[in-house]
């Protein structure tokens, strides 16, 4: 066997994660002109070969096996997973398969080797599984009026499962792929979950299960069930959940980039918004999605619009049609610091009270690349008491299952309009540690409702890539409202949160 006959074969497996420029050749008997000549120098680069003690590299002289082991086995270590083809690693593995002996007696154990390269496989022509797990010890105030506790029996503390999800896709073709997520815990559904701490886990569902392919002319669809979250694509929330949206629908998506523009259509049901207090009607489930976003994206802004149409079209004699028309946009002033926003406005039927509301928001988004020691988010948000869809709970430490500044909002007079207000501070000190403060205020411009704050820290290691802790300390204050249902006084949690990703 001749030296080029191995270097083509380890070319054939490293190629596809080669640069976009050739690496300089640093072989003093490989030609510039030569054919190999770029390959041989991506292979030098990459540390696969390194040619002969005088600086040559010997190409016309044969190579004995134990010299193609060798180079098997560094390109093994230097292979990009994310870039490989399935054909890429078949060859791996027939070259690892010859040189078995060879490799075992330089002491590189082919059942390293075998599972390296079934790392390398995973999501190419298989199936590939991630997940997250997160588990919350909570410490809260021992006030009856307080809601950060959520098992039967009411008391003060909480070891909670609070999210468990499993994210599995399956590439089909090179145009096709399926995806599901599967989800349990505390946030799985909402505050409705039980959450007793004696091991059960309620509400497992699977919360999105799609296939994506490419149609004619580059159309991009999508059929099953999966997320409308245009808010969050665009980056028009932290924390906490959109405004507006943000939910999961049973449908088809379509969606097509011209340049710079990009349109998404999509028709789906069971989705949207859940069934008003004293209303027996599954509304939720008997509704005809309709959406349409529009958006031209360039390199320092941005700018689009979304419609989402709700018709009802259940057995119960109501009129329940809700149209919902949003306009957003933003800037970059640097690559660091952003102004966006969003306005909304709707058009109801008689079952919710004819109520054409609006809302918006308008935000800050500083990276701590431009401010050097923090990151900065400024929002403040107005909304019309009667919008329908806006979710009460955002801007809360850990979703609905925590309390929130805007609990309240449910008793608000219907002709008043809410004023939000939302800092955080986010601080990385290095790759281990980080911090955060956080403040959120609400403003329910109802004579029986005091206004109501929340103030947070943290701090955050990263213990490992997969494995990251958090102390958390929360307070939320509801005031002395005189209204008789709504929630009063101070609650308060201190949270030690694990996360691991794997």
């Amino acid at each position: 066997m001749k030296k080029f006959m191995a270097v083509m074969a380890m070319v054939a497996v490293v190629a596809f994660a080669a640069p976009a420029l050739a690496a300089t050749n640093p072989f003093m008997d490989v030609p510039q002109g030569h054919w190999a000549y770029d390959a041989v120098g991506l292979l030098a680069s990459r540390g696969i070969v390194s040619g002969y003690p005088d600086g040559s590299f010997k190409g016309a002289q044969p190579a004995t096996r134990y010299e193609v082991a060798s180079v098997v086995a560094r390109a093994l270590v230097a292979i990009d997973a994310d870039k490989a083809s399935k054909q890429d690693l078949e060859l791996l593995k027939k070259l690892v398969m010859e040189f078995k002996d060879e490799l075992d007696a330089l002491g590189v154990k082919v059942d390293k080797l075998d599972k390296r390269v079934a790392v390398l496989e995973d999501g190419i022509g298989g199936w590939k599984i991630r997940g997250t797990f997160r588990f919350d010890a909570k410490f809260a105030s021992d006030t009856d009026e307080g809601n950060y506790y959520y098992n039967e029996n009411g008391l003060k503390n909480d070891f909670e499962k609070e999210r468990f999800r499993l994210f599995l896709t399956k590439t089909i073709d090179a145009n096709t792929y399926f995806y599901a997520q599967y989800r349990t815990g505390a946030s799985a559904s909402g505050a409705n979950a039980l959450r007793d701490g004696r091991g059960d886990l309620q509400n497992m569902r699977w919360s999105h299960l799609f296939v994506n392919t490419k149609l004619p002319y580059d159309i991009n669809f999508r059929v099953g069930r999966f997320a409308v979250d245009f808010e969050g694509d665009y980056g028009l929330y932290d924390d906490w959940d959109a405004l507006f949206g943000d939910y999961r629908i049973d449908g088809f998506q379509l969606s097509k980039n011209w340049g710079n523009f990009k349109g998404t259509f999509i028709v789906g049901r069971n989705g949207a918004f859940d069934t008003p207090d004293g209303v027996s009607e599954n509304i939720a489930g008997n509704v005809m999605n309709y959406v349409l976003d529009l958006n031209y994206t360039a390199e320092r802004w941005f700018l689009g619009g979304t419609a989402y149409w709700w018709n009802y079209d259940g057995e119960a004699n109501i009129d329940a049609d809700l149209r919902t028309y949003g306009i957003y946009a933003g800037f970059k002033f640097t690559p660091a610091i952003a102004l966006k926003g969003i306005y909304y406005w709707q058009n109801t039927d008689q079952f919710w009270g004819d109520a054409d509301g609006k809302a918006w928001k308008a935000i800050l988004d500083v990276k701590q690349e431009a401010l050097k020691f923090t990151s900065l988010w400024v929002e403040y948000s107005q909304q019309d008491n009667d919008f329908v869809g806006a979710y009460n709970d955002r801007y809360a430490i850990g979703d609905g299952t925590y309390d929130y500044v805007g609990r309240n909002l449910d008793w608000a007079d219907a002709n008043g309009r809410t004023k939000w207000w939302f800092v955080k501070a986010a601080q990385q000190w290095n790759e281990k540690w980080s911090t955060f403060i956080r403040y959120a205020h609400a403003d329910f411009d109802t004579d029986w409702l005091d206004n109501a704050t929340e103030w947070g820290l943290g701090i955050g290691y990263q213990y490992t890539p997969a494995i990251y802790f958090e102390l958390a300390y929360d307070q939320v204050d509801h005031g002395d409202s005189a209204f008789a249902l709504a929630d009063h006084g101070k609650d308060h949690v201190l949270r030690f949160r694990t996360n691991v990703n794997f």
